[in-house]
């Protein structure tokens, strides 16, 4: 694991990615989306429950890290989602069932430096 300085861990992090058009094309209501980063959040902390890092984080409660970030549409999230998986970074697509939408991906807890590199075309969710 990455250190921030002498002896003391890097800073986790979850980043947590939406697909922009939801909101900004296809008129979901914006509530319905938060609610799908919600979903793809605690998916990814139960998925990776007994990992380190997710303990950590969890252990860190009242000063957890989340950063959300906004993909422009289904193509770039699936593509994240298949970059991730290539680097082996552990995390969530979460896909809204019944209508089988891919909305929202999560990462599990990740020291910054480790993921930001493969996320560092996203901006932050508007």
């Amino acid at each position: 694991m990455a250190a921030s300085g002498a002896g003391t861990p890097a800073r986790l992090v979850q980043y947590v990615v939406v697909r922009s058009d939801l909101v900004h094309k296809l008129s979901w209501p914006l509530g319905a989306v938060i609610t799908q980063a919600c979903h793809a959040a605690t998916a990814a902390l139960h998925l990776h429950y007994t990992d380190p890092d997710t303990q950590r984080y969890l252990e860190e409660l009242d000063s957890m890290h989340k950063v959300v970030l906004g993909a422009p549409d289904e193509t770039a999230l699936n593509g994240l989602s298949q970059t991730l998986t290539q680097a082996g970074v552990l995390h969530k697509l979460w896909i809204e069932q019944p209508e089988n939408i891919p909305t929202c991906l999560a990462l599990k807890p990740y020291p910054k430096d480790t993921v930001q590199p493969l996320l560092k075309k996203f901006k932050l969710f508007k």
